[in-house]
């Protein structure tokens, strides 16, 4: 058994320690917003905040994640947290299929919880690691924009 802390309440895991956060999120504590994409760091569908920056669960270890915070965009959603990022998103349509959006919706969240202004290099920066199979990128990263009033400069 591995503690973890996640969303704000200490579970108990019994997926190995070695194995990636991803299993003991999705298959354990039934959080969906998580999803399993290539494995390798190289899409996204995984991302979760560690400490309120962002990671990638499907490589991070399950003992690397004990005695952090680890939370989800189930979290962000229920406190309210990713509501303006949400909201524009739906605003105009920026996804397709959806599969991309919880990692990308999580990161965004903690960008916009920084105190200093958000450029829109800033947005492309960190959606940059995020593939999108739709196509729909483009709309996600003028929502993105918008909901964070991001500037040019």
């Amino acid at each position: 058994m591995t503690a973890l802390r996640v969303n704000g309440a200490e579970h108990d895991v019994e997926t190995h320690p070695a194995a990636a956060l991803l299993w003991a999120l999705r298959d354990e504590l039934s959080l969906a917003s998580v999803k399993y994409g290539c494995g390798t760091e190289q899409c996204g569908a995984c991302r979760v905040l560690i400490d309120g920056a962002p990671a990638y669960s499907c490589t991070l270890t399950i003992g690397d994640a004990g005695g952090r915070e680890i939370t989800t965009l189930e979290a962000l959603v229920a406190d309210g947290r990713a509501g303006r990022i949400v909201d524009a998103m739906a605003s105009i349509d920026a996804g397709q299929c959806g599969y991309c959006l919880p990692g990308m919706v999580t990161v965004l969240t903690a960008l916009g919880s920084r105190p200093d202004s958000v450029t829109r290099a800033d947005v492309v920066r960190l959606l940059d690691p995020h593939l999108c199979r739709c196509g729909s990128h483009g709309r996600i990263l003028d929502a993105a924009c918008t909901a964070l009033d991001a500037t040019d400069a």
